[in-house]
């Protein structure tokens, strides 16, 4: 009888198992950016060159880059750099391929460990896993940073998307969808200015102190991410957003591809740094989970 009973349960567990994997799609590349919302987005191409859609409501989205020559690093950082150790067949004739690589630890999709402008506070390895998975909030700021590259996001910003798509859920991982991933990977255009090691003409959209400050102290937040290369915005010198966050042991992510796959609230972000010890910083890749059609707790992206 126990036997039976043990064996009906593992077959039970099996079909369980078995339909959550079915439920889960092939996990989409980033395609190229585009502004447009996802519920008018058109077919466009992954970095592969393979065609790619937005996903329906269920599917994974991937908001990493690839690290590739094209990755756009801080000006004055060590770019990414990949060399080819073996590719193709050994002398025993089976097929081999292994490469090396080499990079700053701050630049593509990476993670910010809050060590990186905080004495004393997490490192990359340190972090714990859950505040790097949590649900997602994405603020639409795209028209104020269009209308202005150096704009800062400010405490006002938050509130008002509050009252347009409901308050920030407990755990939240904050996004903030300025619109320049379209411009990526378009150095000048992304960064405001190309000139190899030069650091004090640039201008993207970043993060003010006080609405840093808000988030840290008035709201329950696991990370912050943007999809511009800094936290803070391209003219800083101080870095205060930076400070402020990483200070609160918050973690950041910067240049996340793919915010306009997103909406509003109701997906679930995975952000998986490379686990270095000691870190500041390391690639990352992060993932969305979305919604079940009908449940976005709060509206899609306008």
């Amino acid at each position: 009888m126990a036997q039976r009973t043990l064996t009906a349960a593992l077959a039970a567990l099996a079909t369980t198992f078995a339909t959550l994997v079915g439920s889960i799609a092939t996990a989409v590349d980033p395609p190229a950016a585009t502004s447009a919302p996802a519920k008018a987005a058109a077919p466009t191409t992954a970095a592969g060159g393979t065609p790619a859609t937005p996903p329906a409501a269920g599917r994974i989205v991937d908001m990493s880059y690839p690290f590739d020559a094209k990755t756009i690093y801080w000006p004055n950082a060590k770019p990414f750099q990949l060399e080819v150790v073996h590719h193709g067949k050994t002398e025993a004739g089976y097929w081999y391929e292994a490469n090396q690589f080499c990079a700053a630890e701050h630049g593509g999709t990476h993670i910010d460990a809050p060590c990186h402008f905080a004495a004393g506070k997490w490192t990359v390895d340190a972090i714990p896993l859950d505040r790097l998975i949590g649900p997602a909030a994405v603020v639409d700021l795209r028209a104020a940073c269009a209308a202005n590259p150096d704009y800062r996001v400010q405490v006002q910003d938050i509130l008002d998307d509050e009252k347009k798509n409901g308050p920030m859920p407990a755990g939240v991982i904050v996004l903030f969808w300025t619109g320049w991933g379209e411009r990526w990977p378009d150095r000048k255009r992304y960064m405001g200015d190309d000139t190899p090691g030069k650091t004090t003409d640039l201008h993207f959209p970043g993060i003010s102190p006080e609405a840093a400050e808000f988030l840290a102290k008035q709201r329950d937040i696991r990370a912050v991410g943007l999809d511009t290369a800094s936290l803070d915005y391209g003219p800083s010198t101080d870095f205060l957003a930076h400070q402020v966050l990483n200070g609160a042991n918050i973690p950041g992510l910067e240049n996340v591809a793919n915010l306009q796959l997103l909406p509003a609230r109701g997906a679930t972000l995975y952000a998986l740094p490379m686990k270095i010890g000691g870190g500041s910083g390391a690639p990352t890749r992060i993932f969305a989970v979305l919604p079940e059609a009908g449940r976005s707790g709060g509206g899609g992206a306008p």
